[in-house]
């Protein structure tokens, strides 16, 4: 069986505990509670180590998030060489702030990712269809891999 370790990253109070609770039904709290996260870049090599994706999940309606979301790019994708294609979007909106779902201004490289917009409030099975596809998408990627080395160990 494969075990994929994919990492949820992303500015303060972006909504990163309550996406990963909701996804994982691991909490039907859909409230903000602040979680003492790591905020120490030192441990964040460790975190890194063999992971197989990662989703920025960012706050749509603050707009400094689009600023802080190309750092959290640049450590966690193009530092550690993650395809793009291993990394995903989130842009959550919150209860009652109304999310506008309009297009957003993403520098490059960041607007070649696959953008999703999360609100559990109106739509709380979009977000879960779309990271189920893109954990489909990280297992596949995976096993095409596992058959590559198995087939050099073989030849």
């Amino acid at each position: 069986m494969l075990k994929a370790k994919i990492l949820f990253v992303g500015p303060c109070e972006s909504g990163k505990t309550v996406l990963a609770n909701f996804l994982t039904e691991s909490s039907d709290i859909t409230e903000y509670n602040p979680t003492q996260g790591v905020r120490f870049e030192s441990c964040w090599p460790a975190l890194m180590k063999d992971a197989h994706g990662v989703v920025i999940i960012f706050n749509a309606d603050i707009p400094s998030h689009l600023k802080e979301i190309e750092m959290w790019y640049s450590c966690f994708v193009q530092q550690q060489f993650l395809q793009d294609s291993h990394c995903m979007l989130v842009a959550h909106h919150k209860p009652g702030s109304g999310g506008d779902k309009g297009s957003l201004a993403l520098s490059p490289p960041l607007n070649k990712l696959k953008l999703v917009h999360s609100n559990l409030e109106e739509d709380p099975e979009e977000i879960r269809m779309e990271f189920i596809k893109y954990f489909k998408s990280i297992i596949s990627a995976m096993s095409e891999s596992r058959d590559r080395e198995e087939l050099l160990i073989i030849t």
